[in-house]
Formats: structure tokens, sequence, C-alpha cells
């Protein structure tokens, strides 16, 4: 079974026991309970983020959805580095705020008038590059500590992901 198919381990959920979810700062490194989905939490988390971009894109401007990415860049890297010190571990799969962070650069790319294709998109696309993981999404996963690392490899997986959905709607129009 793939690993993103498996339930968290015991020493996992214990892990996120750790967590108070009466902390501003923990709610939001768990993408507001997303990330508490037994299997595959990532998924789960990119899965509301995707909810959010359709809403974003159907509804208002570019310039909300940026301003919303921005502030969760900001929050996500003060949440996750208070998550990784309260668990005492990096990146845990838990932790899922960067998704959101993603998802939103990722949907940055979507034409006006395509929301909920763009979602779709954005969403297929992102989850692709986050768990594949190719060079550099990979090097910034290892490499970069604490909060900023935590949000870093899925920046990058978007980068990779909105140049793939810019393509597909360079194609599409």
């Amino acid at each position: 079974m793939p690993l993103a198919c498996q339930a968290p381990s015991k020493k996992k959920r214990e892990q996120l026991k750790k967590l108070n979810l009466a902390n501003p700062w923990h709610l939001i490194a768990v993408g507001f309970g997303t990330g508490l989905c037994p299997k595959a939490p990532g998924t789960c988390g990119s899965f509301a983020a995707g909810i959010i971009c359709y809403v974003l894109l159907a509804y208002c401007s570019h310039w909300a959805l940026a301003a919303v990415l921005l502030v969760t860049c900001v929050a996500g890297t003060i949440a996750c580095s208070k998550a990784e010190q309260a668990m005492g571990v990096h990146d845990h799969g838990g932790v899922v705020i960067d998704e959101f962070a993603g998802m939103f650069l990722t949907a940055l790319t979507v034409p006006a008038g395509w929301a909920l294709t763009g979602a779709v998109s954005s969403f297929v696309f992102f989850r692709i590059f986050d768990i594949l993981k190719p060079f550099p999404v990979s090097l910034a996963d290892r490499k970069i500590g604490g909060g900023l690392g935590i949000m870093a490899d899925d920046i990058v997986a978007a980068l990779y992901a909105a140049l793939c959905n810019y393509m597909l709607f360079a194609f599409i129009l």
C-alpha cells in the first residue's frame, strides 16, 4: 500500500496529541483540522484548500487570492514553527497549512472564468509535485529547517504545479 494511504503510526498519533487545538497557531498548522485526517492528511488539506481556491476564483479577484496566499505564508511559517516545537518533529504529516499555501500559489495561474476546472487542475498538479518532490523540492524538504522549511518545499512544488497549470490553460485557451 502506498505511504500516502496508510494510517498514521501510533508514534505519529502521539506526536499530534502534543498539539493544543485551542492554540490558534496549532489549529492553523493542522489546516483547521484537515491535517487530523487519519489517512492522507496532506491530500485532505489540499482538498480543503481547493474548495477555498474555487470560491476565491469564482467570486473574488486574483488579488484576493494573492492576499490570502501572503497571509497563509506568513501565518503558516509561524504556525509550523510552533507545531514543530510542540511535537518535537520536523514536517509532521498532520501539519498541512503548507499544502494550503501551495494550492493558493498554484491557483494563481487559473484564468478568470475557469474556477472549477482551475481548482481541480491545481489540486491534481500540486499533489503530483508535492508527493514526488522532484529536485529542488526534495532539497528544500531536507535542507531548510523550522517553519520556513516546512513551508518551502510546498512552495517550490507549487511553482512546478503552477507552471503546468499555466501551460494547460495556455493550450486550452
